[in-house]
């Protein structure tokens, strides 16, 4: 990494009486630690030591900022007194009796450079002599006690790769200012103990990764700190600490079942951590003699942590409440998001057998094994209609809704006033767009289509915290464009704007954007760079934006069509010997069905059993009116007296699940259309279902579509608005039995990859590690910001432009110019 790239890291280092071990650590953070000493600020918070610790640092590194605090802040609150005078815009936490590897601070760095979603870096942490593990994994129990996972386990390299971790430890933790202060760093109540933890599970509610990166390595005397206290006051501190992470943190839908356990368990740890008898006030026991009946029972100090854990977590409800609705209202991610971190949330953490029977009770009654098993909840919502006769937009959020509901809890809306679904697996239901607000209330991931952010304006708004995926298929403008052309010029202009501003609003808001072709990721990235969502950290990041902008095709069944029932030859009369090319959709204003009907005149003075089949002229969906091609594609054939001899009109629509009864009774697919934009950014859905069907396909040249038909050879491509040549095309796939014999094994082959389990794996991988886009979470900034100019800078810099301004305008437009900076001072831009 070029040092000119290099961000300002500010070290924080906490000291309470423990100036040796402080001095030691900032010897070697100077003399070891390889990163540019003018990129250093190394900041040491003394705790109220009252031994003259802060001096004896002074001396020992004179270039140390040395803050002295008045008060014992604990570990939190120290570290967030050092936070406000940091200058880096990368904030690294270093306990006084740790010391790090040189490349600490570089690979932290390298790391939230290039990764811009990552909040935090947490180290990896050896003991003292680098043999022993301390930190290289986190792990949260349901009772919100976290713990460091392999600790004191030998370091045998097989922790050595990076991961997502749920928090890292305050010893060794690396993170963006911006995040940390966002956060309100960490919570001064804890004092110490498990404000690392909370930290990390707040930061991750909020969006942000906490990332594990083996090669940031520093080595840890653990708790040199804490040698002179009795346990029990750490004990103390670990259960009132557990409770209140777990209170700010959990929904309220896990923290109803999963507070009253804890606090029980809290209770039953304490008795048996105390070996304390806890029957012994049973009214039958009472002692023979009455006055024994009042003597003290000892309790110990380890019991009594516990007991006293629970009265101050109380002590502190009425402020913790106030951060809870701070943090709930602000989370992205759902509890079950964050399970897999958690490692194992039913671990019971403590091997005491009287204890251990009581967490088993627990774990039962309060049923947590199901809470922390819940599957995510994937609201698909889409606007079109759905019901046995479905068109593409209803077809694609059908089947997401089938893959997604394997694995995740899902709902399938639609907003149009048609919904009489098939059967399915997952609940399909209609929702009046003005109701839409609970169900995407109740959905951790909301999936969308067309215009139905429209009516769900909340989630435009820039705080909102649902991660959201835009299904962008469908480039709806350039449609609009063939679409409008029987619209007044004024009312095509409106039109487009308008239906450009939804397309932008979904550009602008969206975590994660699926298209359906290589053409159209190109065209799409055009718009997101444009509205400045390509960002130089995620190019950084991932130079192809996949994890922004993933290709996810139209797909077919994974199940090879059967017949259930009569196709197109017994529904229209067509003799089985009879050769039937398959329109497989609706006629809409970007097709060409004329040519293809002047194509069809041609082939029958050679060809008289061909038949063209047009398999739907009337949209499934009420809310789309007809268009004028379909009553032009009618009129020809009638003109060209090729109506139910050549050419055949299914008036109304094939249901979805019997499409495949008229694709299995055609011997060829075709789709022709203009050459235009919209074409080139299209992808036309009839042509899977030919896939599906096996069926040899024949297409006008120009989209995504064709150049697989052709690159594939699954059939014949031919140019726009020929009707000589797409007549050759249609007699060769439908007469030519060797030609059509071979571009069947050859969709056979290629059919495979447009399976809807296989085009849907960007969004079912996106699903199951849903995350909000980079640039939408709270607190991100410049790691390397423009160096501020200094007053000297400055005036040489408006002298400069004061000399070229009259050069190019004279004395005007220096006067122009000087008043034009001047309002942008005063409007506060400047």
């Amino acid at each position: 990494m070029e040092q000119g790239s290099l961000p300002v890291v500010s070290v924080v280092v906490v000291n309470y009486r423990g100036a040796d071990d402080t001095i030691t650590c900032l010897r070697a953070l100077y003399g070891d630690l390889r990163y540019p000493t003018d990129k250093l600020q190394v900041i040491v918070v003394d705790n109220a030591s009252g031994d003259g610790s802060a001096d004896r640092i002074r001396a020992a590194a004179p270039n140390v900022e040395v803050i002295e605090s008045p008060d014992n802040l604990g570990f939190a609150g120290g570290c967030n007194l050092g936070v406000r005078s940091a200058r880096g815009s990368v904030v690294a936490f270093l306990n006084n009796d740790a010391r790090p590897h040189p490349e600490w601070l570089s690979e932290a760095v390298r790391v939230l450079r290039v990764e811009p979603a990552v909040g935090a870096v947490a180290s990896k942490v050896l003991d003292w002599d680098g043999e022993a593990i301390d930190f290289v994994d986190a792990g949260l129990t349901w009772f919100g006690m976290g713990y460091k996972r392999h600790a004191g386990m030998p370091d045998d390299g097989t922790h050595d790769t990076p991961r997502d971790v749920l928090f890292g430890t305050g010893s060794a933790l690396v993170a963006r200012t911006s995040v940390f202060r966002e956060l309100g760093g960490f919570d001064e109540r804890f004092f110490m103990f498990y404000e690392d933890v909370d930290l990390g599970w707040r930061m991750n509610l909020r969006g942000w990764r906490v990332r594990y990166v083996p090669t940031s390595l520093t080595y840890h005397k653990h708790h040199a700190s804490m040698s002179t206290v009795d346990s029990s006051r750490e004990l103390y501190l670990l259960e009132r600490n557990a409770l209140a992470a777990l209170y700010k943190n959990f929904s309220d839908e896990t923290l109803a079942k999963a507070l009253p356990a804890a606090l029980a368990l809290v209770v039953r740890r304490a008795t048996a951590r105390g070996e304390i008898d806890a029957t012994q006030l049973e009214i039958t026991r009472r002692p023979e003699n009455p006055a024994n009946d009042r003597a003290p029972v000892p309790v110990s100090r380890e019991a009594l942590a516990g007991f006293l854990a629970i009265d101050q977590f109380v002590e502190l409800l009425p402020s913790l409440a106030e951060s809870r609705k701070t943090e709930q209202a602000a989370r992205r991610v759902s509890d079950a998001d964050l399970v897999p971190l958690m490692r194992k949330a039913m671990e019971p953490a403590y091997p005491l057998p009287r204890y251990l029977a009581a967490h088993d009770v627990l774990v039962d009654v309060f049923g947590l094994e199901e809470v922390f098993g819940r599957p995510r909840r994937v609201l698909i919502i889409t606007g079109d209609a759905i019901s046995e006769k479905m068109a593409g937009p209803a077809i694609r959020a059908w089947n997401m809704a089938d893959v997604l509901s394997g694995e995740h809890d899902v709902r399938l809306v639609t907003i149009n006033p048609l919904c009489s679904p098939p059967e399915s697996s997952f609940p399909v239901s209609r929702v009046q767009r003005r109701d839409l607000k609970p169900q995407v209330d109740w959905a951790d991931v909301i999936v969308l289509q067309g215009h139905v952010l429209e009516f769900a304006p909340w989630l435009k708004e820039k705080d909102d915290t649902k991660v959201v995926v835009c299904d962008i298929y469908d480039p709806m403008h350039l449609e609009l464009l063939e679409q409008s052309k029987d619209s007044t010029d004024e009312q095509r202009h409106k039109d487009l704007r308008g239906i450009t501003t939804v397309i932008n609003d979904q550009l602008a808001r969206g975590d994660f954007f699926l298209c359906a072709s290589e053409r159209q990721r190109h065209f799409w990235l055009g718009h997101l760079t444009a509205l400045g969502r390509l960002t130089p950290t995620l190019y950084d990041n991932d130079p192809t934006v996949r994890s922004l902008l993933a290709e996810v095709p139209f797909g077919l069944p994974a199940k090879p069509p059967q017949r259930t029932g009569p196709g197109l030859r017994s529904t229209l009369g067509i003799a089985e010997s009879d050769k039937v090319v398959l329109w497989a959709g609706g006629v809409y204003s970007w097709f060409d069905p004329l040519t293809l009907v002047h194509a069809m005149d041609l082939l029958r003075s050679r060809r008289s059993d061909a038949r063209l089949v047009f398999l739907g002229m009337k949209h499934p969906n009420p809310e789309v009116p007809d268009m004028d091609i379909a009553g032009q594609t009618r009129a020809l054939a009638k003109r060209l007296d090729l109506i139910g001899s050549h050419v055949l009109f299914n008036e109304t629509w094939v249901p979805y699940n019997e499409r495949q009864n008229w694709l299995l009774d055609a011997n060829a697919g075709v789709t022709t259309h203009y050459e235009h934009v919209e074409t080139t950014f299209a992808f036309r859905t009839r042509v899977l279902d030919y896939l599906w069907a096996g069926l040899p396909i024949v297409t006008t040249d120009g989209d995504s579509f064709a150049d697989l038909v052709r690159r594939e050879r699954l059939g014949v491509v031919v140019s726009s608005e020929d009707p000589a040549a797409l007549a050759d095309a249609l007699e060769k796939v439908m007469y030519d039995e060797a030609f059509a014999a071979g571009c069947v094994a050859r969709i056979a082959d290629v059919r495979e990859q447009f399976t809807w389990e296989n085009v849907l794996a960007p969004l079912t991988a996106f699903c199951r590690n849903p995350r909000p886009a980079a640039d939408r979470l709270p607190g991100a900034s410049f790691m390397v910001p423009n160096r501020q100019l200094g007053r000297l800078e400055k005036v040489q810099r408006d002298v400069s432009l004061a000399k070229e301004y009259m050069t190019a305008g004279g004395a005007g437009e220096v006067a122009r110019r000087a008043t034009g900076r001047v309002l942008k001072k005063l409007r506060g831009r400047g």
